[in-house]
């Protein structure tokens, strides 16, 4: 494929080395990020219409600032249950995990490829909890450890991990994002 690429762009290039014009077929890529998901073994979930009044995600400049995202696994139901009653703080972690990728999903619809995210900036998450729970954290580092699993220094980013007494649909975890990319 390199040397294919590489034959084109020769055949293609001037003798002070501009290139001519750009060949009228594309080659598909799988952007790096998309494959390190893949490697990594997680599937994105389809970007799911809002639940209200909203858009998922609005573009100021080269920020992205997301709406709240759900934890919805690929191909599954919506998570639902309340952190330390129904569900354990590691499977409130493991929603934080589903509402990363959703994420991901969403930022991957606004800019066509996950390889333009130039760093996630700040993620601030709500844990659906019981009165006295305090380990809103570690259920919010599910989606943090993913974000930096699958973008390296690019998804070390500020975070806030609140506790809430209800979050919208019973869902245990809600994750919003600000996400620097390229222009």
């Amino acid at each position: 494929y390199q040397r294919r690429v590489r034959g084109i762009k020769t055949a293609l290039m001037l003798s002070h080395g501009t290139l001519l014009a750009r060949p009228r077929f594309a080659f598909h890529r799988l952007s790096s990020t998309l494959k390190r998901i893949e490697e990594l073994g997680y599937t994105l979930p389809a970007v799911g219409a809002p639940k209200g009044s909203y858009v998922p995600v609005t573009r100021v400049g080269n920020l992205l600032f997301t709406a709240g995202h759900l934890p919805t696994p690929a191909g599954a139901d919506l998570i639902t249950g309340k952190v330390g009653e129904d569900l354990s703080v590691e499977e409130g972690n493991k929603a934080a995990e589903y509402v990363a990728l959703s994420l991901l999903a969403t930022i991957q619809q606004e800019i066509g490829d996950l390889d333009k995210i130039k760093r996630i900036v700040k993620l601030v998450g709500f844990v659906n909890c019981t009165d006295g729970f305090a380990q809103q954290p570690q259920v919010i580092n599910g989606a943090s450890d993913l974000i930096g699993e699958v973008l390296g220094e690019r998804g070390v980013h500020a975070r806030s991990a609140v506790g809430t007494n209800a979050l919208p649909l019973n869902i245990p975890v809600e994750i919003e994002a600000i996400v620097e990319v390229e222009e």
